[in-house]
Order: C-alpha cells, then sequence, then structure tokens
C-alpha cells in the first residue's frame, strides 16, 4: 500500500478508502453518519421508490438540521469550515449522534475550522519503574499499560497470561487491535468478538480523528485495512467511543470461560498511556478462572 493509499483509507487524507470522496475530517464523518440513518428513523415519509443513498440525502439532513443544502453540501466537501456549535449540535440531533459520537463531531468541527490546535501530547512507549512496580503489586489482578493507539506496553504476569500469543509478537506488533482481528487466538478469546472488536475499532476512530500526522496510526490501519475484510467493514462505519470500564467475557485457552469487570485509568504525563486492570467478584468461579491466569509458585 502506497502511503497515499494508506493515507486515503486511513482517513487522514483526503478520501475514505474508495478514491473518490474528497474534504475534510469533518465532512467524512458527516457522510459516514448520514448514511447510516434512515428516512423512518429520522421521521420523514420513506416512500416508495429506489433509493440510491442508503441513508439520508443531503437535503434531508440538511432541511432537519435547519440550514441550507448549499450551505451543507459545502460543509460536507470541506468548503465550508467554521460551522457555528449551534448548527453542529442541530446535525449531531438530525444525525442522532449521543455521547461520543456527538462530542467527536464538536472536535472535528473545531479541528476543520482552525480553533483546535493544540496538538495531542508525543506518544511515550516508555513504562515508568513506578508504574510497572504498580501493575506488579496488583497482581494477582491481571494488569496491563497501553498507549494511545492500544500498543502493549507493559504487563504483570496475570495480564500477559490474559492475551494469549500477544507477547510471542516483536514489541513494535503488539497492538491489542491488531490481536484481535489478525491473532488465531484474539479472533476466539473475547464472548462477543463482534462486540469486543466494534468498540476497539470505534476507539481508533477516535483517536484517529485527531492524531491525522500519526505514522504508527496510519501503519497500523493500513495494515488491517489490507489483511482484514471485518476490520475494513467496521472501520467503514465511523463509529467512535472513548475507552472506559466495563465488563468482557473471555473463552480462554487455559482456564476456559470467564467474566471480568474492567477498570480503564488514564496515566499521566505520558502522551495517553492508560493501565487496564480486570477483576471478578469474589467467591465465584469467575474469580477461581482468573487467579488461575499467574504462573504458580
Amino acid at each position: 500500500m502506497t502511503e497515499s493509499t494508506t493515507s486515503a483509507a486511513t482517513g487522514t487524507g483526503t478520501g475514505t478508502g474508495t478514491g473518490t470522496a474528497t474534504g475534510t475530517e469533518l465532512g467524512r464523518y458527516l457522510r459516514a453518519r448520514r448514511a447510516r440513518v434512515t428516512p423512518a428513523e429520522a421521521g420523514l415519509p420513506t416512500g416508495t421508490g429506489l433509493r440510491r443513498t442508503p441513508g439520508l440525502r443531503r437535503e434531508e439532513l440538511a432541511t432537519l438540521a435547519g440550514v441550507s443544502v448549499d450551505y451543507y453540501t459545502r460543509l460536507e466537501r470541506g468548503r465550508e469550515t467554521n460551522p457555528s456549535p449551534a448548527v453542529i449540535d442541530a446535525l449531531a440531533r438530525a444525525l442522532r449522534l449521543t455521547g461520543d459520537a456527538h462530542d467527536r463531531l464538536h472536535d472535528l468541527a473545531e479541528l476543520a475550522s482552525g480553533r483546535l490546535t493544540e496538538p495531542h501530547p508525543t506518544a511515550d512507549h516508555t513504562v515508568r519503574d513506578s508504574t510497572q512496580r504498580m501493575l506488579d503489586a496488583l497482581s494477582p489482578l491481571p494488569a496491563y499499560v497501553v498507549s494511545r493507539h492500544s500498543y502493549m506496553l507493559a504487563a504483570n504476569a496475570a495480564g500477559k497470561q490474559l492475551l494469549p500469543g500477544l507477547w510471542d509478537w516483536p514489541a513494535e506488533q503488539r497492538n491489542v487491535t491488531r490481536y484481535l482481528f489478525l491473532h488465531p487466538v484474539g479472533r476466539v478469546l473475547y464472548q462477543p468478538w463482534e462486540e469486543t472488536v466494534a468498540t476497539s475499532v470505534a476507539h481508533l476512530r477516535a483517536v484517529g480523528g485527531t492524531d491525522t500526522d500519526s505514522p504508527q496510526l496510519t501503519t497500523l490501519v493500513g495494515e488491517l485495512l489490507l489483511k482484514s475484510p471485518d476490520f475494513a467493514r467496521i472501520w467503514e462505519r465511523y463509529d467512535v467511543r472513548e475507552r472506559g470500564g466495563g465488563t468482557k467475557t473471555f473463552a480462554h485457552p487455559k482456564v476456559g470461560t470467564m467474566t471480568l469487570t474492567y477498570e480503564v485509568m488514564q496515566l499521566a504525563r505520558t502522551g495517553g498511556q492508560r493501565m487496564v486492570v480486570y477483576q471478578a467478584k469474589p467467591d465465584t468461579a469467575d474469580e477461581k478462572a482468573m487467579l488461575d491466569l499467574a504462573p504458580q509458585g
């Protein structure tokens, strides 16, 4: 994949992966989300004719948001780059965007207008000694540290056992999203797999919207687009989601099926490093399975 093709495929250049779309990242986001809202969901009559557009037409979205078709078209094509917060909120309502998806629309509008000029801190892949000591102190709870783009940086003994096979890869390939799609264990470890990978891809979309100059992210997404049709399919949805805690079920080859809760904590002054810690309800089969992860002795 050439540099220009990779850039287009990841949404950091002037296309979306097909080579036909142009405009800003804001425009690409609007097009992707517009395609996912049906007229019925927007409260519009569906009609009986064949629609060439999978979701809302430009004129339908413009009407719902209370802006002119010409203005919205220029916005989507990157010719209008200074929408007001009120316009962005109106578009978000019309597109049924809430939470992280709504926030991302505002971020991309700020980026397009030039008002968002503060760069993200440079990603740091060096884990502090104090952080590693904290990971070790958390044993027997599985815990690890990942970078802003989900590269595995450090773990305690149980954390390494939680993701079988990941640590067999060279350090530069130990990316959790890459593991989910390209490692044979990663494709069956999480249950349900589709839900887990959708969240992981949505996180990459969230950081990618404002990390347009990250060579590491561009290389990662370019590789996954080439090697995984599943990734390409989910990437084109343009879902965005920030990382947070929750529950995951593992079909683990060593200890069997277990459901664990997890918390995600941002580490200060690291350029986006996150510590992820898993635990289980006390005195349950899930806890026993989790405790069996770490090497004994």
